[in-house]
């Protein structure tokens, strides 16, 4: 499948992200001849065990994540960052681990906004926002280079078209900047050869963040 690069907007110190730089990152995709194809949409959700009995022995994960992604509707993604563990799941799944009350649903990110089409790229710029509530909590961009799927041999064309991509956002005098951390995919059993398994675990970093970035404006303000 095609590779894909997940970034996270990275607000200055002492700003903190609106739906104005939303909509200004959106117009930047357009001025760089980015046309609109339609609307996209992602979920994360952090799972706690319920547990019930305090003595039993902590041998399963304390927490970790799931997702679903729009490109694969059928498929449910586990993320254990703890242990470097990735899996793909029907999406019934959800269903049964319901019906198991063993892990609850204690936060869930909606990803959200509008696809572009940009020659051999397609870019997704979006909000992160918790379910059931319109708070803005992040702003973040999918860069899809359809032609490749290996991350090695990609990479100098996405570091380029990154350069390119933030000096369009420069001109705007944007209180922030877009920030790409890869994660080490060998450590979750990933290859080269790019998979839906890379992007979950690219979300899964980029929520690490939102919350460590969080917990530090909330720190500062104390």
């Amino acid at each position: 499948m095609p590779l894909k690069w997940v970034l996270q907007w990275q607000p200055n110190a002492g700003t903190t992200v609106n739906s104005q730089i939303l909509n200004e990152v959106s117009q930047c995709v357009e001025t760089i001849n980015g046309v609109k194809e339609g609307r996209w949409k992602a979920t994360l959700t952090f799972y706690k065990p319920m547990i019930r009995e305090q003595a039993v022995p902590t041998d399963y994960p304390r927490d970790f994540l799931g997702i679903s992604l729009p490109e694969q509707p059928n498929k449910y993604y586990f993320i254990i960052r703890g242990q470097r563990i990735v899996l793909e799941a029907d999406s019934s799944i959800q269903t049964i681990m319901e019906k198991l009350q063993s892990y609850k649903s204690r936060v869930a990110l909606i990803f959200e906004g509008f696809q572009y089409q940009l020659g051999d790229f397609q870019l997704r710029v979006g909000k992160v926002v918790p379910s059931h509530s319109e708070n803005l909590r992040g702003i973040v961009m999918e860069v899809e280079y359809l032609p490749i799927s290996s991350l090695d041999k990609s990479r100098q064309i996405m570091e380029e078209f990154l350069d390119i991509w933030q000096e369009a956002v420069s001109k705007r005098s944007l209180p922030g900047h877009f920030t790409h951390i890869e994660p080490n995919f060998a450590e979750y059993g990933l290859s080269d050869h790019y998979s839906s398994q890379h992007t979950a675990v690219q979300y899964a970093t980029v929520m690490a963040q939102l919350i460590a970035s969080v917990q530090t404006v909330q720190s500062v303000r104390n």
